[in-house]
């Protein structure tokens, strides 16, 4: 095993924890909004206004499978990245995956003061946020449960992540 895949809901802390993961085991990190950002020359909150989601999600998955290729690396995916397509299944079958599990609540607080916008969350109410992060993030779990690590993602216990990993 020398891929790691970090999925989870957005906010959740993917590509923080990919970075501390890949400096503990020496490896690189890549992430893979940004791999999309670099490849077709547009932020994905640009994409995202400027075409539609089922365009952005078929190339999204195309610049994941590139990640095959490469070794000793911690990959943090885009929230929606393990939901569509075969995405999650390629990934557990390419690497290990990791679960980083946030509640409801915590999304909603982190996305109210976010410093970087989110497509899918931008423009809402609070109250609006809250009700499409439970229903969203609902339909979304059934696929990131798929992974083969899951961890609590508020408050990181890397140490504990290290182990699961190391025991894989």
């Amino acid at each position: 095993m020398n891929r790691i895949y970090i999925v989870g809901y957005m906010v959740a802390g993917k590509t923080t924890a990919a970075r501390h993961l890949a400096s503990h085991l020496g490896w690189e990190v890549v992430d893979t909004d940004a791999l999309f950002e670099e490849k077709y020359k547009i932020s994905v909150c640009d994409f995202f206004n400027k075409y539609d989601e089922p365009l952005y999600r078929k190339l999204e998955s195309e610049v994941l499978k590139s990640t095959e290729n490469l070794d000793n690396v911690v990959i943090s995916t885009g929230g929606g990245t393990a939901c569509y397509f075969d995405n999650m299944e390629w990934m557990n079958q390419h690497g290990l995956t990791v679960f980083l599990r946030i509640s409801q609540t915590a999304v909603v607080d982190r996305l109210l003061h976010a410093k970087r916008k989110r497509p899918l969350a931008e423009g809402k109410t609070e109250s609006e946020l809250t009700e499409f992060v439970n229903r969203h993030y609902t339909a979304r779990l059934p696929f990131y449960e798929q992974a083969k690590i899951t961890v609590k993602a508020e408050n990181l216990d890397l140490e504990n992540l290290i182990k699961q990993i190391e025991a894989k």
